[in-house]
This record gives C-alpha cells, structure tokens and sequence, in this order.
C-alpha cells in the first residue's frame, strides 16, 4: 500500500465553508487536488492507496481508495466528502474514526498521531526540493509520502519528521504543486523507480518478451 500525508495549515475544522470557495476555505482546493491525483486513475480508481488530509491539526480525513463508491475526480465532489465528515466530527471520540461514507472517515487527530498511527512497518518519505533525487532511489515497499499544502512545514512538523522520515526526495528541479508531486510519484511507482517503464499496444505479450523495433506492435514511453 502507498499512502500519503497532506497536511493543510488554515484548513477549516467545522462544515460551514462553501464548495463554491474552496480556495477560500483555507486552500481546501489544494487538498482534493491531492486526493485526486492519489487515487484517481483515467478511467478508475486505483487499489490500495489511503490519503490522509491532516486539517488544522486537529481532524484527518482518509480516504481510502479500496472502499471508495461514487467519488469523482472534481475538487467539489472531494470536498462534498470534507464537508461531510466534518459534519460527523462529533462522532469522532478519542482515536476512534467516525465513519462518513464507503471510504471516508474523520480522526480526531492532528499530524503527529496520525504519523504515529501510520507509520509502523512504512518508509516515511517527505516530499522536498532539497531531497535526494527519485531517479537515484529505490522506490520503497511500504511508502508514507508527507506533503505539505501552499504553505512550508513549520518548524515542529519538521522537527518531527527528521527524526521520523527514513529520507526526503524531491520529483525534480522545480517546486511543483502537491497534486503534481503525488502525480509523479505514482509514476515512479508505478514502474518500479523508472525501471518497467513500458506501454503495451497492439503485440499483447509481457514487456520483457517484446522486442521493440518498426514491426513489433508494442515501443517503450
């Protein structure tokens, strides 16, 4: 399984916010991008992948992708899914989830619990410029990638990470958007840290028994 961390610093904790604003509502938009890009596929939803929108330090939503009904890719219907389980907050008590719909449910816990409850038997993975390059690693069995939203990690969250993380990457030379950093990720797991990257088209067969060339039916991306 992959899962991810977003952690949204000005994310609202209660339901009265408008779908119609969600940059309003402390970059909620930033955050459904990135449920997006985790668990959406073209045409499909991928298997085995949880994201974990930290708000405000005090609720997380997972979504978890092999349990998912009726979720579509736009910011609004993701953020239908925030509202909602911030309606249901109440129900969360303690450590203990509140169910909000196939694939959704509130925490009543901020980054550091929810780091601690993920993290046994994973590779914690923060997401930073300053990394070490995905193409010079090996992609992790069990990742928990960390990300932050449109603004840095402030300094506990970072403290905490460097005595958590088993290393930073960074996707490449630029600062990208966090939607787009799990996008490349993905990618690079997808195919093995960059090592299977192939397309099949017309010739059916298993990358390694496909011979590329003018005939084959089948060339590498």
């Amino acid at each position: 399984m992959r899962q991810f961390i977003v952690i949204g610093h000005e994310t609202p904790t209660t339901d009265d916010f408008r779908l119609e604003n969600l940059p309003g509502a402390g970059r909620l938009d930033v955050l459904c991008r990135c449920v997006g890009a985790a668990v959406f596929l073209s045409h499909g939803i991928r298997d085995d992948v949880q994201v974990h929108l930290v708000l405000n330090d005090t609720f997380t939503i997972t979504f978890d992708s092999t349990e998912l009904r009726n979720l579509y890719p736009d910011e609004r219907n993701i953020a239908s899914r925030v509202q909602g389980a911030l309606e249901a907050r109440e129900d969360a008590i303690g450590h203990m989830p509140a169910d909000v719909s196939p694939g959704v449910v509130i925490r009543r816990l901020g980054f550091v619990d929810t780091l601690n409850r993920v993290k046994s038997d994973r590779t914690v993975v923060q997401l930073h410029q300053h990394g070490d390059p995905l193409v010079e690693c090996e992609p992790p069995a069990e990742p928990v990638f960390v990300l932050s939203d449109h603004e840095d990690l402030n300094s506990d969250e970072t403290e905490l990470l460097k005595n958590t993380a088993g290393g930073r990457l960074r996707i490449g030379p630029e600062r990208t958007h966090a939607n787009h950093a799990i996008t490349v990720v993905n990618n690079w797991l997808d195919t093995d840290g960059y090592a299977d990257y192939w397309q099949i088209q017309a010739c059916g067969v298993d990358p390694p028994q496909c011979e590329t060339g003018p005939d084959s039916g089948c060339d590498p991306v």
